[in-house]
């Protein structure tokens, strides 16, 4: 029963982790400034900095050795042994901090650059992930948009609000829980859906999810699409298959390749739709795959098993003060059986500012 509950769990962990990794597409040529005023975040684990530690939730990472190489070693919350990409992209773009939504925005004297993070590890675009995991659905995390415009516009007024948030960059990341948990492994689920009905089902949610972010006065919006998930440490544990090699789930990897070519062109419509606005489709498949075929050109050795106890399905309790960690943690792609290692994000933050700023204007 413990291994069952560990499973339900840790499925439901899942990280749609790079959240705007490297290779970006876009739906036509993309003009943005690169100074952005503001960055505002929408998702799961791999982007949520903390805000789970205000919700009566198991899906928390506020304990070591979560927060190992964080400044001070403090564990935030955050799912990985430091920053994430947030907090690096939030920093080239001169912004200090990402505060939660229930806090009050905060300012530095007349430069207004504010950064909110909404995500909430453990959700995703079908309500029932949420609602079993006991997280901020993606509703939930849009009317806490709604309530902290409210307030930011009673700070600064509501045209520089307005003003603000139209020029913000928007991230939008979610997906693979539902995925892993709600249709991989419930039975049920595949009773209604295949696994390309369930796709489009999601995708009718993203939809209305970045159409809802549009209208609230964002225009500026980066939408991720699924990982290879077949490759994420967890998912080759699960398979059962070639335990000793550890091989990547390819069906699994076929599944995400088909989501996402249904998104690029979801997002081309979209943009096409939403006037005045740009939507970027990340591509975060091929990237990632790069990283497992080719560790070295990154500086890996480790790329199928995480970092945190034998790495084979360790994350959120398994991973814990008693369990030993590697000692090079910047030779691992996977700092747990889901989530990478701050080396790993910040290769592609890197690689994130490079495919975007190569193909937008610089003013």
């Amino acid at each position: 029963m413990a291994r069952a509950n560990y499973l339900i769990f840790a499925l439901s962990l899942h990280v749609i982790w790079l959240l705007f990794f490297s290779k970006l597409c876009n739906a036509s040529n993309v003009k943005i400034s690169r100074s952005f005023p503001a960055i505002l975040i929408f998702g799961d684990s791999t982007v949520d900095t903390g805000n789970n530690n205000f919700i009566p939730t198991v899906f928390k990472g506020n304990y070591f050795p979560y927060g190992k190489d964080f400044p001070n070693h403090v564990a935030t919350g955050r799912f990985s042994n430091g920053k994430l990409i947030p907090d690096m992209t939030a920093s080239k773009l001169g912004i200090k901090e990402l505060v939660p939504p229930f806090l009050d925005p905060k300012l530095s004297n007349d430069d207004i650059k504010t950064g909110v993070n909404f995500a909430s590890a453990g959700t995703g675009f079908d309500d029932l992930t949420s609602t079993m995991n006991k997280v901020i659905s993606m509703t939930k995390q849009i009317d806490l948009f709604k309530n902290y415009t409210q307030r930011f516009e009673g700070i600064v007024g509501m045209d520089e609000s307005k003003r603000i948030i139209s020029r913000a960059l928007v991230v939008v990341s979610a997906g693979t829980n539902d995925v892993l948990f709600n249709f991989y492994n419930d039975p049920i689920k595949k009773l209604k859906y295949n696994i390309s009905g369930y796709h489009d089902f999601l995708q009718s949610k993203l939809q209305s999810v970045v159409e809802e972010i549009y209208h609230l006065g964002c225009s500026n919006i980066m939408v991720a699409e699924l990982p290879p998930m077949g490759c994420l440490p967890i998912q080759e544990t699960l398979s059962f298959k070639d335990l000793p090699t550890r091989k990547c789930v390819e069906d699994q990897n076929s599944d995400s390749e088909a989501y996402n070519q249904k998104l690029l062109k979801l997002l081309k419509n979209l943009e096409a739709k939403l006037s005045g606005s740009t939507v970027l489709y990340v591509d975060i498949f091929t990237p990632i795959m790069d990283m497992v075929n080719n560790p070295h050109k990154y500086g890996f050795e480790q790329t199928n098993k995480g970092c945190c106890g034998n790495g084979l399905a360790e994350a959120g309790p398994l991973c814990n003060a008693l369990t030993p960690t590697c000692k090079n943690r910047s030779k691992f792609v996977f700092w747990d059986s889901f989530h990478p290692t701050e080396t790993a994000y910040n290769f592609i933050t890197e690689s994130l500012f490079n495919q975007i700023f190569g193909h937008v204007n610089r003013n």
